[in-house]
Parts: C-alpha cells; sequence; structure tokens
C-alpha cells in the first residue's frame, strides 16, 4: 500500500483552467497521474487539456469519480475551495495555494475537524508516490521508487531529499510536503505516523524548519512508539537570528525551543539519527540501514 496518492487515485484539479493550475495538470497528466477533470466555476461542461471541466466540486464527484483534490485557487478564495472539496466527499485534499489568510484557515481547519478525509498544505509541494502519481508541483524525475519515504515542511529540500537518498542507491515510497504555513492540514506527527505504518515504507526523512514545535511532537511520538523504523533528522534555518521570519510564515523563533538547534537536540535523543547538513542525508540513511 502506498500512502494518501496511488495509481488508483482519481484526481482533479482546483483552478483548472488558470495559469498554475493548467501548467501543473499538464506536469501530472505527463508524469502518469489520474488527472480525471478540474474545476472551473462558469466553465463546467467545456474541455481543458483534454479532460472535462466541473462547475462545482460535487459535480466532478459525481460525474468523474474524484477523491483526491489538487488546489491551485488565489488564497482569497482557497479556504473556501477546501471547504467545498470536504463537503463534496473529497478524501485527500492537497492545498498548493501559499499567502491564505491565517483568519481563512483557521475557518477551514475547524470546518474539516471532523470529516474523514487527509487536508495536505497549504503553502507546500504536494504529495508523490513515486512511478503512481505525482500530485503536486515537484519535478518528478527526481523521485525514483523504493523504501524511504519523506515528510518535510521544505518544499525544495524535499527535492534535495529525494535526490540524496537516489544517489545513496534507495528510493522513495512517498514523500509528504506538509507545508510552510503556521496553519496546515497535518503536521510533521501525523505525516510521519502514516509512513511509520505503511507496509511499503523501512525509514523515513524528516525535514523541519526553526518555528514551531511539529518536529519535537514528532520525534517524540517516534521514541514513545519503540523506534520501529530508523528515522533521518535534519532542520533548516540554524543561522536563522530570532524574530526574523524565514521563507515560509510559520519559519520563525519566537522561543528557545523554536531554534534549530534546540529540535535537533530533542530529535538526537529521541534516537532520530540528526544531519547538520542536507547533504548527509542519503548517507546517513544508507548508515541507519545497515544497522
Amino acid at each position: 500500500m502506498s500512502v494518501l496518492v496511488n495509481k488508483d487515485s482519481k484526481v482533479i484539479v482546483q483552478g483548472f483552467t488558470g495559469s498554475e493550475g493548467t501548467f501543473h495538470a499538464e506536469q501530472m497528466i505527463e508524469y502518469g497521474t489520474n488527472v480525471v477533470g478540474g474545476v472551473t466555476p462558469g466553465k463546467g461542461g467545456q474541455k481543458h487539456l483534454d479532460r472535462p471541466v466541473f462547475n462545482t466540486v460535487e459535480d466532478a464527484v459525481k460525474e468523474a469519480g474524484a477523491n483526491v483534490s489538487i488546489i491551485f485557487v488565489p488564497p482569497a478564495f482557497a479556504a473556501d475551495a477546501i471547504m467545498e472539496a470536504a463537503d463534496a466527499g473529497i478524501k485527500v485534499i492537497i492545498t498548493i495555494t501559499e499567502g491564505i489568510p491565517v483568519k481563512d484557515m483557521m475557518k477551514a481547519k475547524t470546518y474539516i475537524q471532523d470529516k474523514d478525509l487527509t487536508l495536505i498544505g497549504p503553502n507546500c509541494p504536494g504529495v508523490i508516490t513515486p512511478g503512481e502519481a505525482k500530485v503536486g508541483i515537484m519535478p518528478g524525475f527526481v523521485f525514483k521508487k523504493g523504501k524511504i519515504g519523506i515528510v518535510s515542511k521544505s518544499g525544495t529540500l524535499t527535492y534535495e531529499a529525494a535526490d540524496q537518498i537516489v544517489k545513496a542507491g534507495l528510493g522513495i515510497s512517498t514523500a509528504i510536503g506538509i507545508g510552510g504555513d503556521p496553519i496546515i492540514g497535518t503536521p510533521t506527527k501525523e505525516a510521519v505516523k502514516m509512513l511509520m505504518e505503511d507496509d511499503e515504507t523501512e525509514a523515513i526523512v524528516m525535514i523541519g524548519e526553526i518555528g514551531g514545535n511539529y518536529e519535537a511532537e514528532a520525534a517524540r511520538w517516534i521514541k514513545e512508539n519503540g523506534n520501529k523504523k530508523p528515522v533521518v533528522g535534519f532542520i533548516a534555518g540554524k543561522t536563522a537570528p530570532a524574530g526574523r521570519r524565514m521563507g515560509h510564515a510559520g519559519a520563525i523563533i519566537g522561543g528557545k525551543d523554536d531554534t534549530a538547534e534546540a529540535k535537533m537536540k530533542i530529535m538526537d535523543e529521541c534516537g532520530i539519527y540528526v544531519v547538520q547538513s542536507p547533504a548527509d542525508i542519503g548517507e546517513t540513511m544508507k548508515k541507519a540501514l545497515s544497522k
């Protein structure tokens, strides 16, 4: 089994006919992802990229059997797009949009909390199960099939970790870019948990950033549950000054526990193989697996 997306996923693109939606839908289709259509209100009944366009997510679910959605809707309307997908019964909602107002995300997260679905993002690169489905904006050629899961707050470092793993002669089961905003659907711990429970994943790469406590929570959960699979960890932002935002909206040192050093110390104490540079991920993973 794979995590979140696979060859059986029926994917729709919300914001299908816009420039971002069009470009990345083309890339996903080219990769082999089963994109069954897209949603652009007012354009229902048309064809785009040789796929049907629907007015609503509900129509896409009824007529195309969609069960995964990827959102390229502008920030002001993206939270509504998440809630619409949730109402329509979509099981995996992947939100690429960056800059959604925090107030809107608070509303959307509260709205979906009792529903049977997984929200990834916002402000994320998406999810890829190599050779089966790419639901996101990552460069598919970097990811080769294998048994190492990746959970990352950083988009670019997701690709770097995948490249390191492949260069070490290993491959990836599923890579999950959870997103770098202060409020996201699936925190690090929940994503790690999915990969821990996945039969096809033998080890995990966990990439975090300064700010928040997601990585510490995940590390403690890994230790409490017996370190069942080797985990290699890296935290970006060692040189970031306190109080200054680094890249993502959620990447800011607010207290002593938010620093890269503090997080790496906790991870190390919890039995995670902590690396000082992303360049060491592949070789460290090889050593961890050999033990």
